[in-house]
Order: structure tokens, then C-alpha cells, then sequence
């Protein structure tokens, strides 16, 4: 028995899906809210977030998933630039259009002052590629020939989903205190790395009748005790608009003075989009792409007044 690469894909979603849900309770309840009344679960997209600097044996920047996307049937479709943040992303689709986005951005860490660059690279310059050996041949094989044998589909999956998570040591707190007063995205990416920086329920298959539209999901989520923010993103209407909840916070692991300590930091926000249509070649299409400006303005929902 054989898996495609479309099941090995679509697995590997499930799991970060579940992972993720259980580190951000405003998605769980989101959902139980939806089951709640009868309607579905679709999600629009997932963002990760990396480093475009030397990251040891892991590829830097972009390529650090790419080249994980390129064997599960995702494909680069358009690229943003965000100047003011000195980022840089792409987005990857899946040939069936119900498997969400991956939006993929990198820091330009040269773009940043000398000092912080130094920190960045200190810190992430011996990360080791934290998947095994078997597991690239795997990535190899299933490139070549688009399906594994289910248990090496199953192993694969499994050496998949610890990758997203952050490879490199534990970061100093001092240091990361410092970066996030030139970029809060940076001291994200110190304390977190490969992991999913966000799922995005896509509200035009929600199918809840008393929710036709973002707005009236929005405040029924609001409604429910869910921290939202405070305006959506786009107009009525329009070819995209987008919300979220408020990001939720964890006590992370630093290195302190004295050895290793906790302090609170932002993980994760659940986003919501909701998408209109667009005429292509003569015809009427859902619009699948990303806009800079609205973009930009949910990186900061991983900025907090503490942080």
C-alpha cells in the first residue's frame, strides 16, 4: 500500500493543525463554536516565519520550507516585499485548492543594524538540520516519484512535523529584549523558529447561516469571550479582508543571568479571511493572493504593549 504526496501533504497539515490548536485556545474555540452549529472548518492559510542569514546546516530564510513544500505538491506563486519591516515572502499553493495557502516570509537580517545582525547569526549560526538522514532521502524519493510505501509516508510525516518548531539553542533573554526594539518579528523568530505563526479559518466555507460574512463571525467570536482585533482589514466587499484574534502568550525558556528562566511572549493569533471574486482571463474566480499593506498590518499582531 502506497501514499501520494497529496496524502502525506494533507496529513502533515492535520498534524500542525492539531499541535497547533492545543497552544492557541481561541482557535479550539473557534472551532467548537462552528461544529456548534453545523457548519466547517476550512482553513485559508498558514504562515510560518524564518531568518534569511546563514542558519547552519537548516537552509536559510524561505528555502528553510520550500524545499519541504516542494515534495508535498506546493508550488511558489506570487512574491510580496514589505520594506518598511524589511521582509520578504512568498506564497505556495496546493494543486487542490482546499489545502490552505503557505505564506512563507524572511527578515532581510543584513537590513538590520550591525549589532543586531551579530546577535541573530550568533545565535542561529550552528543550527543543525533536525531532520534525519532518512527522512531527506524520503523527501527525495517522493519528489521523484510523488508516493512512499504508508509507513515510510508515515515515518516522514512524523520527522515532519517536530521540524516546525525552533532548531537552534535556547536564545539569551538579554538578547532578545534588545532585537525586539528594532523588530518585534525578529524576536518571534529568536524565540520561536520554524513554528506556524498562524492558521487562518477561511470564512467562505464556514457555511454558518448566521455568520454570512467576516464581520458578523468576527463579533459572534467576540461575543463568545474571544479577544479580537479591534477592526478588520479591507472593506466589505472587496477582494480580501481579513481579522483576527489577539495573539495568545506562553512562557518560553531563555537564558538569563543565572541560567535558564521564563518570561512571557507572544505565540499565536488565529486569523480569519474572507475573500472575494476577481475577474481572470474573462473569468469570475475567488482572489488567492495576499495584499502588502493588510499584510503588513497583521505581522503586528504578535506586538504587545509588553512586548
Amino acid at each position: 500500500m502506497k501514499v501520494s504526496a497529496k496524502e502525506i501533504a494533507g496529513e502533515l497539515l492535520n498534524r500542525l493543525w492539531e499541535h497547533y490548536i492545543l497552544r492557541v485556545p481561541y482557535a479550539k474555540k473557534y472551532v467548537e463554536l462552528v461544529n456548534e452549529k453545523g457548519g466547517k472548518v476550512v482553513n485559508d492559510h498558514i504562515a510560518l516565519r524564518t531568518f534569511n542569514t546563514h542558519t547552519g546546516e537548516q537552509p536559510e530564510g524561505i528555502r528553510a520550507i520550500k524545499h519541504i513544500l516542494n515534495c508535498l505538491d506546493y508550488t511558489p506563486v506570487e512574491k510580496y516585499t514589505f520594506t518598511r519591516k524589511k521582509l520578504t515572502a512568498v506564497h505556495f499553493e496546493h494543486p487542490d485548492k482546499m489545502f490552505p495557502k503557505i505564506f512563507v516570509s524572511q527578515l532581510e537580517v543584513e537590513k538590520l543594524p550591525e549589532w543586531a545582525q551579530r546577535l541573530i547569526r550568533n545565535t542561529v549560526k550552528d543550527t543543525p538540520y533536525i531532520l534525519s538522514d532518512s527522512s531527506i532521502e524520503l523527501m527525495s524519493v517522493l519528489n521523484k516519484e510523488g508516493e512512499l510505501p504508508r509507513i515510510a509516508g508515515e515515518a516522514l510525516v512524523s520527522d515532519l512535523v517536530q521540524y516546525f518548531r525552533r532548531p537552534w539553542d535556547i536564545p539569551r533573554m538579554e538578547d532578545v529584549l534588545k532585537l525586539n526594539d528594532v523588530s518585534q518579528y525578529a524576536a518571534w523568530v529568536l524565540l520561536h523558529g520554524n513554528s506556524v505563526n498562524h492558521f487562518t479559518a477561511f470564512v467562505n466555507h464556514q457555511d454558518v447561516a448566521e455568520w454570512p460574512d467576516l464581520e458578523t463571525t468576527c463579533n459572534a467570536l467576540a461575543a463568545a469571550g474571544i479577544p479580537m482585533k479591534d477592526s478588520l482589514e479591507g472593506e466589505k466587499g472587496s477582494k480580501l479582508q481579513q481579522s483576527a484574534t489577539l495573539a495568545v502568550k506562553e512562557e518560553v525558556e531563555v537564558e538569563g543571568e543565572d541560567g535558564l528562566e521564563f518570561m512571557t511572549w507572544t505565540y499565536a493569533y488565529y486569523e480569519l479571511a474572507q475573500r472575494g471574486y476577481i475577474i481572470e482571463n474573462g473569468e469570475e474566480k475567488l482572489f488567492n493572493g495576499f495584499l502588502g499593506e493588510q499584510a503588513a498590518h497583521l505581522f503586528d499582531m504578535t506586538k504587545t504593549r509588553e512586548n
